[in-house]
C-alpha cells in the first residue's frame, strides 16, 4: 500500500517547485479570481514554517504590511501557484519562526547565509 501512495505523491508533484527553507525570503506568484478575470498577485514575506510532506506539503509566508503582521499559509504543490522565487537565504536555529510574530523593526530580521 506505501508504495501506491508513494508512486501517487512522485507523480504529482511539481517539479519546477525551487528548494527553500525556513528563514528563507521568498516571492510568490498566486493567481487571483476577480469574477471574470484573473491576474497573479505576488506575497513577498519571510517563511516561518514548512509542514506535512509530499503533495500535501504547506508553507506559511509573513510579511509587515503598513505596520501589520499578516501571514498567509499556501499548498506548496497547489495550481493556484504559479511560482516561488527565493530572494535570500536566511540562517535560522529553529524548524519553526513563530517568535517573529512578537517582534518588529532590527529584531525581526533574520541573518543572511553568505
Amino acid at each position: 500500500m506505501e508504495n501506491i501512495i508513494e508512486q501517487i505523491n512522485k507523480e504529482n508533484l511539481k517539479p519546477e517547485v525551487p528548494k527553500f527553507n525556513v528563514g528563507d525570503t521568498v516571492k510568490v506568484s498566486v493567481k487571483v479570481v476577480e469574477g471574470t478575470r484573473e491576474r497573479i498577485q505576488v506575497f513577498e514575506g519571510i517563511v516561518i514554517a514548512k509542514r506535512h510532506g509530499g503533495i500535501s506539503e504547506t508553507f506559511t509566508v509573513r510579511r509587515l504590511s503598513f505596520g501589520i503582521g499578516v501571514e498567509r499559509t499556501f499548498p506548496l504543490h497547489s495550481p493556484k501557484i504559479t511560482d516561488v522565487k527565493v530572494v535570500r537565504r536566511g540562517k535560522v536555529r529553529r524548524a519553526k519562526l513563530y517568535y517573529l510574530r512578537g517582534r518588529t523593526g532590527k529584531a525581526a530580521k533574520v541573518k543572511e547565509i553568505i
